[in-house]
């Protein structure tokens, strides 16, 4: 963690860290720590998701992007309990309402901790949000999780992540 936050002060000016306010259990306001890998820090009522070529996003950025390093900070929001491993995976605000307003089962995610992995990310449904029914796709797999939730299926997950994270399918 040390040499990437080195790697981001090198390379452009700006926090190491980026904060992002998301939903957590019970609605809860939490904020999601990652490593910084755009020129922008977006938290408003309006944000734009990365998507492939993303100009925003630093060269820096596009490695820790493709291999989840960005997310490795969020083990402190594991350690501070905001957070676990696996779970429904947390949305930007802006996000969060305009979703809940399309898919009716949405509210469901946040009956438990959000992951920094879940199964929907595992299944595929990781990366940009470009339809109503990439969305619902990806809730319907939370869902799944919650109403299956085991310690197998936790373990599952994080070794089906490993897999997920190597190929970089939908990682931008």
């Amino acid at each position: 963690m040390a040499l990437i936050a080195v790697a981001i002060k090198l390379e452009s000016r700006g926090p190491v860290l980026f904060r992002q306010r998301r939903r957590g259990l019970n609605l809860a306001i939490i904020d999601v720590l990652k490593f910084r890998t755009m020129r922008v820090l977006e938290d408003g009522n309006a944000i734009e998701q990365a998507h492939a070529e993303d100009p925003r996003v630093t060269r820096v950025g596009r490695f820790l992007r493709r291999t989840s390093l960005d997310e490795l900070p969020q083990l402190f929001n594991v350690l501070e309990g905001t957070m676990s491993l696996v779970g429904p995976r947390p949305h930007a605000l802006a996000h969060d309402q305009q979703w809940s307003d399309l898919v009716k089962t949405y509210g469901v995610r946040h009956q438990i901790k959000p992951g920094i992995t879940g199964l929907a990310q595992v299944a595929g449904f990781r990366g940009e949000v470009n339809s109503e029914s990439d969305i619902a796709a990806r809730v319907a797999q939370d869902v799944a999780y919650i109403r299956n939730w085991s310690l197998g299926l936790d373990l599952k997950i994080i070794l089906r992540t490993i897999g997920a994270v190597l190929s970089g399918k939908n990682a931008h």
